[in-house]
């Protein structure tokens, strides 16, 4: 099986040069998104096992077989959080960008479903999905929320982003206007345990979830998107922002081509 998207024509290689790149939010994910968070998870010492589905005939080649769903599924020691990586099948998009990894959590064991589901397409910054798998991995009850929606917005105006002008209390922005974070009504197929979420009319309401993504040049198309369904604690989420808009450069070889002028970089090493 392939982890990587047979379309990702970005893969690092090792003759690039290596620069400290600024600000991260817009930085992608350097061609190495599964492996940088398959690396991690293996060392918070979460299980793996690859899941795939075919159909082959007899004396087929094996190049030749057809994989009609593959999944890499990693699970946490007490099996109460798990990562899976899809982006080989197929699956729904954000943003017109396809998921590559879906993180969910429940409450206990006795029930085999989430409590709460996040989606990250390629190109979020490799460094943010680890400290949000950091902060979910060390909690004990990783379904419980703690805190409120001004635990996401403190964590990113502090980094200097800026409060949505039209919803200071569910938004804010980076000071480019380029990469967001809004507190507002979740896309089709997002999974979560609330029944409001599931059961609710086209007329009604429903709870909230966070979702940030990057759009460098407004019409252009997204660099990535994430999307937290409502019980997803908000907690974990200003992990994720804290770390989305850290000022600290990360290491990249390869840069995205919609945001490369507006990077700043320098040599490492």
């Amino acid at each position: 099986m392939y982890p990587h998207h047979s379309s990702d024509s970005h893969r690092p290689d090792s003759q690039n040069p290596l620069y400290w790149v600024t600000p991260r939010h817009l930085a992608g994910d350097d061609g190495r998104l599964y492996d940088t968070v398959t690396d991690t998870l293996t060392e918070l010492g979460w299980n793996s096992l690859a899941i795939v589905r075919g159909r082959r005939v007899p004396d087929e080649a094996p190049e030749e077989r057809q994989v009609l769903r593959s999944i890499v599924l990693h699970i946490s020691p007490d099996t109460l959080r798990w990562a899976q990586w899809v982006l080989p099948d197929e699956p729904f998009h954000l943003g017109s960008l396809p998921i590559a990894w879906q993180v969910s959590a429940r409450t206990d064991t006795s029930s085999p479903l989430a409590q709460w589901s996040a989606y990250f397409t390629p190109d979020v910054p490799g460094e943010v999905l680890v400290d949000f798998l950091f902060a979910l991995d060390a909690r004990d009850k990783p379904a419980v929320s703690r805190g409120g929606a001004e635990l996401v917005l403190d964590a990113v105006t502090a980094h200097g982003w800026l409060r949505d002008i039209d919803a200071p209390r569910a938004g804010a922005v980076d000071p480019t206007f380029a990469s967001h974070v809004h507190l507002g009504e979740v896309p089709p197929l997002i999974q979560d345990a609330d029944p409001c979420a599931l059961v609710a009319e086209p007329d009604e309401a429903v709870p909230a979830g966070w979702q940030a993504w990057a759009e460098p040049m407004p019409g252009a198309g997204y660099l990535w998107a994430a999307s937290f369904g409502a019980s997803v604690p908000q907690d974990l989420v200003a992990a994720f922002a804290d770390s989305l808009s850290s000022t600290a450069p990360v290491l990249r070889r390869v840069l995205p081509e919609s945001t490369q002028e507006r990077l700043l970089r320098a040599p490492a090493g």
